[in-house]
């Protein structure tokens, strides 16, 4: 930043939370990246189940 923001609670409690959000949403990407033949099968089935149905 240019101008340095003198940092208080807020400012840190934002900063962590923006922190901790990345982190989880790649550790949820991460997750579903590592099950990827597992998701890819189940929405496969998924997929031809509601073809059958419909």
């Amino acid at each position: 930043m240019p101008q340095a923001m003198p940092l208080n609670w807020l400012d840190l409690f934002i900063m962590f939370s923006f922190i901790f959000l990345i982190l989880s949403i790649k550790l949820y990407y991460y997750y579903h990246f590592n099950n990827n033949d597992n998701n890819n099968n189940f929405k496969m089935n998924f997929n031809n189940k509601k073809n059958w149905k419909w």
